[in-house]
């Protein structure tokens, strides 16, 4: 068993260059990505910034807004943002703190080698190994096309048990 600390004690200050008010601390980082955690303290504001993975920016505390592209909205515990690769994104907060999970993934190339495309976790299934020669070829994924929803569930009522 592997058991890796993240949280109050572990984290140290991070974001790209203008970045303040935020800190982290790496879960695992290695050639298929990194997993860390980040703390925005209220009026943090990790500067808008492009990088070549594609990440996750999965909100498990608090709330505030994240930018992608030329879109700017507000986020909250629960939600998960994408931050397609090459895309200008960014966060920040006001008047609340936020804690979120950063999940990236460099580039499919990086990992399996030139040439290789990303096939859907429905084909290749949990526990399955994947050679670069088993994949699809360039150019067999159609790209992305997507925007942030501004969608809010409902106010939360204690009669109705667990929020959603």
């Amino acid at each position: 068993m592997e058991i890796r600390r993240f949280g109050i004690g572990q984290r140290r200050p991070d974001g790209p260059p203008g970045t303040h008010n935020v800190q982290g601390a790496v879960i695992d980082a290695g050639p298929h990505g990194v997993v860390a955690e980040l703390a925005l303290a209220r009026h943090a504001t990790i500067e808008v910034h492009s990088n070549p993975n594609t990440t996750w920016f999965v909100v498990i505390e608090g709330g505030g807004f994240v930018t992608v592209g030329l879109e700017r909205t507000r986020v909250f515990a629960g939600e998960a943002v994408l931050w397609p690769a090459g895309v200008p994104h960014g966060a920040s907060t006001e008047l609340s703190e936020m804690r979120a999970i950063v999940v990236e993934f460099p580039p499919v190339e990086l990992v399996l080698g030139p040439g290789a495309a990303i096939l859907d976790a429905a084909v290749l299934g949990p526990g399955s190994v994947v050679s670069p020669g088993s994949l699809a070829g360039p150019g067999s994924v159609a790209p992305a096309d997507g925007h942030l929803v501004d969608e809010r569930p409902a106010p939360y009522d204690p009669r109705h048990g667990e929020p959603r």
